[in-house]
């Protein structure tokens, strides 16, 4: 694999530079190596570096035999024909030395760095590159979250989506006593008088702030546990925050936001998917007007399985109204096995007779669909950001493999096809980086009013565009990678995982026809009869 050259401002490392002994490492011959070729006293070089294997071979996942066909031998391409390069930080401990006369070629990712692979990163974090909507405390925070999500969040990330627990109650209360929770809300008054991550003051903080935010999360590689980690809070939050009484966002805000309460939005119902109106659950006031009684179902509700509270969509038997409700007696939730992992939560949610006091309705009485509808462009668009970063991430996977992988004789980045996939794919995911960008700005000008009349459709017509590019990239991704990019896990575990996950975005928050038909409508009432 080719070393990409970094940026000047950014320090990359190499194997040897990164080794805990690096002052005992010795240098030897290739000729000292070639006469460690037995299985237990087997040596390899890989990039300039000596390894001493022979306490490992037994230990290798492909067997040991692998590590016999290279036994005293240069392994470098073998290596990299199939391990990705944090691998080699991995296995650290048994580099005993360089190789005389050279020097290493690959750098490694290091944490917390912006990547050096072209495309990797948006233009604005782009050596040399400029860009009209990001200032310093954008940068600022985007190094501190790229630090925080390499350091703390990757790691949790990962197991959690294999073993499919909830995300790590101690990392979502440290998001908490960040104030990282109330940034993921948007810009509100919730952030006032807080010290906020990354040094932001809290009245500069604006939507470009939460899009950093939103993107560098996506960069832990985990789909379900992206939306395990408060997804629910995200967009079951904001119906309290708006609507709720004073006595409830005193009560339910300030315990969600510290990590020691978990909410979820429960509107869709089996019967009832981007069609609201249809819901089925129904909500009937006592005899003395104190309570609601809830009876019905909610179906595929992120982070229901472990939430205390529900934002529920109910039929008051004069329209749609929201209820907070809590969870209690008569609230009985299951996990829903679905494509990604149930670090997610995705729960279906039985209300059997659940008393529901009358001050937990949400805005008023039959005008639920103004509650519903009022937080749907901010929950969509903190889809599409996610969806790009999530596209981008493949990328720059597919371009560090490109260099890397050698097949009838020479790179894949040799070979005219997949160039032409590789061009397809950063035109696309650069396209919807601006379309996004461009959105967001118009978010910062306008009154969450105006956002309301004005960018429902746009913020449709954007979902719908990078959901259909995510699509095309993984396909295109897969490709590339061959067999590695549906097997779980080692190379292609990215690529495995984004074709796998990347159509929850088209679903999720209304499906990609139903956003692109509303995106039109919009448009044509305002279709002036003058030209006709």
């Amino acid at each position: 694999m080719s070393a990409i050259a970094p940026p000047s401002k950014t320090k990359y490392l190499t194997v040897p530079e990164t080794a805990r002994n690096k002052d005992q490492l010795k240098q030897f011959s290739k000729e000292d190596v070639a006469k460690h070729n037995k299985e237990d006293d087997l040596w390899i070089i890989v990039d300039s570096a000596v390894y001493d294997l022979s306490k490992f071979v037994d230990l290798h996942p492909g067997g040991s035999h692998v590590l016999a066909q290279v036994a005293g031998q240069d392994a470098t391409e073998a290596f990299f024909g199939m391990h990705r390069a944090e691998v080699l930080s991995k296995y650290g401990r048994y580099l005993i030395g360089t190789v005389e006369g050279q020097k290493p070629r690959i750098i490694l990712p290091t944490k917390g760095t912006l990547s050096p692979v072209p495309y990797a990163e948006p233009t604005w974090l782009s050596e040399g590159y400029k860009s009209p909507y990001y200032k310093d405390s954008h940068r600022v925070l985007q190094k501190a979250m790229r630090e925080l999500v390499d350091e703390e969040v990757r790691e949790d990330a990962q197991a959690r989506e294999k073993d499919g627990k909830r995300p790590s109650i101690e990392l979502v209360r440290k998001f908490g006593e960040l104030n990282l929770n109330a940034m993921r809300m948007g810009p509100s008054k919730l952030l006032h008088g807080r010290k906020l991550f990354g040094g932001v003051k809290p009245e500069e903080f604006d939507y470009f702030h939460e899009l950093v935010i939103s993107q560098e999360l996506c960069r832990a590689g985990a789909r379900g546990y992206n939306d395990g980690f408060q997804g629910g809070m995200c967009i079951g939050l904001p119906p309290v925050m708006n609507f709720g009484s004073d006595e409830l966002k005193q009560r339910i805000i300030p315990e969600v936001l510290a990590g020691n309460k978990w909410i979820s939005l429960a509107i869709t119902e089996a019967f009832a998917g981007s069609d609201v109106a249809g819901l089925r659950t129904t909500a009937k006031k006592t005899p003395d007007g104190k309570h609601y009684i809830v009876n019905g179902t909610k179906k595929w509700i992120t982070n229901g399985h472990f939430s205390d509270y529900f934002s529920t969509a109910v039929n008051t038997g004069n329209g749609l109204s929201m209820l907070l409700i809590e969870r209690g007696e008569g609230v009985d939730t299951k996990l829903i096995k679905t494509s990604y992992s149930t670090t997610a939560g995705t729960a279906y949610i039985t209300f059997d007779n659940v008393k529901v006091p009358a001050g937990n309705l949400l805005g008023k009485e039959g005008k639920g669909l103004f509650v519903v509808l009022s937080n749907f462009n901010h929950e969509r668009w903190a889809m599409c950001c996610g969806s790009v970063a999530g596209s981008r991430l493949v990328v720059e996977e597919c371009m560090r493999w490109a260099h890397q992988r050698k097949a009838f004789g020479k790179a894949l980045i040799e070979q005219a096809v997949i160039r032409a996939k590789l061009a397809a794919m950063i035109y696309k995911v650069e396209g919807v980086q601006a379309y996004l960008e461009n959105i967001t700005y118009q978010m910062c000008h306008m009154s969450y009013a105006q956002q309301a009349d004005m960018l429902a459709g746009p913020i449709g017509l954007l979902k719908t565009a990078c959901t259909r590019v995510a699509g095309e990239i993984a396909d295109d991704a897969v490709q590339i990678f061959g067999g590695r990019g549906i097997t779980q896990g080692g190379m292609g575990g990215i690529i495995e995982m984004f074709q796998r996950t990347q159509k929850f975005d088209a679903v999720l928050g209304g499906a990609e026809e139903v956003l692109a038909d509303l995106g039109v409508r919009q448009a044509s009432r305002k279709m002036p009869k003058a030209v006709l």
